[in-house]
């Protein structure tokens, strides 16, 4: 868990927010997966990369949002990464018990690792939105972490 965000008084959200990045063709993607396995209406997607995005999280950063995806609860709980995943699906029964597996000791080391590595690369896997600028004519794609802003 990353901690926690605050917001302005009677602007905390009422479900759960992923925080994802909107240029990346491959997070848009699982973005997608995800909300076919989270309860329906259970979390708002919201591409941390659209502008004005991060200013209802008080305490969270670009670079830390292009490192990981972010889920902020309600009450302004964070997850990032894997568990923010995790935390999405635990809103259906069924799936909900095989997400909690993430936990067991080793499991949920070994798919925090993978998802590092994964979003470490990520635009090299699917490439970058062309709208956002793709990716250089040199065929490399990589994830850069400077906000542009």
């Amino acid at each position: 868990m990353t901690g926690l965000v605050h917001f302005a008084p009677g602007a905390a959200p009422p479900r759960a927010v992923v925080l994802y990045d909107g240029h990346c063709r491959f997070c848009k993607a699982q973005m997608k997966n995800l909300l076919a396995l989270a309860k329906p209406g259970s979390i708002e997607p919201v591409s941390f990369q659209d502008e004005g995005a991060l200013e209802r999280f008080e305490g969270l950063t670009w670079d830390e949002c292009m490192e990981a995806m972010h889920l902020v609860t309600p009450e302004g709980r964070v997850y990032r990464g894997m568990e923010a995943a995790v935390r999405a699906v635990v809103t259906r029964p069924i799936l909900g018990a095989f997400a909690w597996l993430y936990y067991v000791p080793g499991i949920r080391h070994a798919l925090d690792a993978l998802y590092r590595a994964i979003a470490k690369r990520r635009y090299a896997i699917a490439g970058r939105e062309v709208a956002a600028g793709g990716c250089d004519d040199g065929g490399t794609c990589a994830v850069h972490f400077a906000d542009p802003k």
